[in-house]
């Protein structure tokens, strides 16, 4: 009897150990109840007990944020898709005798990854990779890995193929550079017709653009402390950090390390046991962004890549559609970086929208600016105002005033003396600036914009020590004189090439001169920057671009009563014919 009593006594919990566990539990409820659902947030699925599958992905198609799918225009003259279909004979690589098989492939400078199968040497993928390239023949090199989860992944085989005509293979085997092995890929080319709008892979499409402009730099270099995008994942020194969450990669195990947002990337950084872990993300490849689970306890974030997008970086998942995806868990709050993700790839769609516009925008200025030849004869006063509804010239939400006071001419007389195609003042004033190789196009009209436009080119001295000494420019002016010849609207656009962000702004300038007596008018000035695109510096370009025009109008002004003074001591304003005025009546 005393033997089973002490056994009872044993096995049977007190009641202070019952409090005990009751309590943990109870804790552990609360904890995963916050993690899961904070801030409200409950998947609808869940909610009505129809997501409980098991420890697979627990995904809620409702909180699902898909098709965020970009539309840049690229001049890539060809796109090769290569799927990725199947290997067979691998090496094994392992001590089981078997691989972890992965593929990279790499067509120029782009480099995709393939999804990684486990514990086989015949892997079957059925993954699309897509490249865009300017001509044929190219080479497409693939090479295939085994995974390791602490040491270096060792080489498998690699196979280099050459794509010389447009056209498609099949279905063909080739052999890898290793003891055995085979791959089998399919691969076809397409040619694109000029300025064909498209999704391409990898750091395609927007991030091309901004890797063109800083190239067009030269030597010039932006004096900015780098941070971890740059340091860890060399990307454009204008990317910062707009949020960073603890999180771990799934892979074999969950790796823990960090993860970075920009304004263009999702990156993830880890370090465990010395194996570096480093994937880049761009925003226009991602698909969806769904909210899933790992372990079932375990809140997690799923990316899921378009098709044809492949991995960066590391082995992503596969999955049966095609689609390659990266899963991130053990996030502090999972929910607040589902919406922070979710908030950034909407805010990367719309940015490619509004890039679009003001692409389109500015091809349109510079298009109704160069064109030649067409009428400058005076329209004749008595004809009626048209109902075109004409396109804004600049911003005019980005202007400041900078200036209001009297001028001494007439508006009519600031045409005719300084803005005229006869006029020399704009050499003067160039020639005082220092400014070189200046070339002043011919006044016209177009069918954009009322009045007229000219293009005028030159180089310009860089005083900011983050310039170059002196940076190419270009400047769009557009000039409108009302039917009664007392107002006068001139305003500017001022593109510079060779500066740090140079094709992310431009400077709008805008002048409005009102006749108030025979020889005198009131003329206010107003400037400022206009982004077309977000970069980092933009208070500090905005403020630089401002002071830099006020000096400018000092000047502009101080040569202008100079310019007037030697031109009307000599009476050529009255004895100047009116029907050399070039055509700027319209109305206002």
């Amino acid at each position: 009897m005393e033997m089973i009593e002490e056994a009872l006594h044993f096995l049977v919990p007190t009641w202070w150990e019952v409090e005990i566990s009751v309590a943990a539990a109870v804790f552990v409820i609360i904890t995963y109840w916050f993690f899961t659902y904070g801030n409200g947030e409950i998947d609808e699925s869940q909610a009505t007990g129809e997501g409980l599958i098991g420890a697979g992905d627990l995904i809620d198609d409702n909180v699902k944020m898909g098709q965020l799918k970009g539309d840049p225009q690229t001049n890539s003259a060809y796109v090769i898709k290569l799927e990725l279909l199947a290997a067979k004979n691998l090496i094994g690589a392992n001590l089981n005798g078997m691989s972890d098989p992965y593929a990279i492939i790499t067509c120029g400078e782009e480099k995709r990854f393939s999804s990684m199968v486990p514990g086989s040497r015949n892997p079957m993928w059925g993954e699309e990779f897509n490249f865009s390239v300017d001509d044929l023949p190219v080479k497409i090199n693939v090479t295939i890995y085994d995974w390791d989860i602490i040491w270096k992944s060792t080489i498998l085989g690699s196979v280099t193929v050459p794509v010389e005509t447009e056209g498609q293979t099949g279905a063909v085997w080739y052999s890898l550079d290793s003891t055995s092995g085979q791959v089998c890929l399919h691969i076809k080319t397409i040619k694109l017709p000029v300025n064909f709008s498209r999704v391409l892979n990898g750091y395609s499409g927007a991030n091309t653009r901004r890797r063109m402009s800083s190239d067009k730099q030269g030597p010039t270099l932006v004096h900015q402390k780098p941070g971890p995008l740059q340091t860890i994942f060399n990307l454009h020194p204008d990317e910062v950090v707009e949020h960073s969450y603890s999180c771990a990669l799934e892979r074999s195990f969950l790796y823990h390390g960090r993860m970075y947002i920009s304004g263009w990337h999702i990156c993830f950084h880890s370090n465990v046991f010395s194996k570096q872990m480093k994937v880049i993300i761009p925003f226009q490849d991602i698909d969806e962004i769904r909210r899933s689970q790992h372990a079932f306890i375990n809140p997690a974030i799923t990316i899921i890549l378009r098709m044809g997008a492949g991995g960066h970086g590391v082995p992503p998942l596969g999955s049966p559609d095609g689609r390659v995806r990266y899963k991130f868990a053990s996030f502090w709050n999972r929910n607040h970086a589902l919406r922070t993700l979710q908030r950034f790839a909407k805010n990367f769609h719309t940015m490619l929208e509004a890039e679009k516009k003001e692409n389109a925008e500015s091809e349109l200025r510079a298009h109704s600016s160069s064109i030649k030849g067409r009428s400058q004869a005076k329209i004749s006063e008595d004809s009626l105002p048209t109902a075109i509804e004409f396109q804004p010239f600049v911003k005019e939400e980005a202007l400041i005033s900078i200036y209001n006071d009297a001028f001494p001419c007439t508006a009519e007389q600031f045409f005719n003396i300084l803005l005229h195609d006869d006029s020399n003042y704009i050499n003067e004033y160039r020639l005082a600036r220092k400014d070189a190789n200046l070339v002043v196009g011919q006044w016209h009209a177009t069918d954009e914009y009322d009045g007229q436009v000219r293009e005028i080119t030159f180089r310009s001295l860089c005083t900011s020590p983050m310039c170059p000494p002196d940076t190419a420019m270009t400047e769009y002016q557009h000039a409108v004189l009302s039917p009664d010849k007392k107002v006068l609207v001139f305003e500017t656009v001022q593109q510079a090439h060779d500066v740090p962000f140079g094709s992310h702004f431009e400077v709008h300038c805008k002048w409005r001169l009102e006749t108030n007596s025979e020889s005198s008018c009131t003329m206010e000035i107003k400037a400022g920057a206009h982004f077309k695109k977000w970069c980092v510096m933009q208070s500090k370009i905005r403020s630089g671009a401002i002071n830099e025009y006020k000096k400018e109008v000092e000047t502009m002004l101080e040569v202008a009563r100079s310019y007037i003074k030697s031109k009307t001591s000599g009476g050529e304003i009255e004895d100047a014919p009116s029907s050399s005025s070039p055509v700027l009546q319209d109305a206002l």
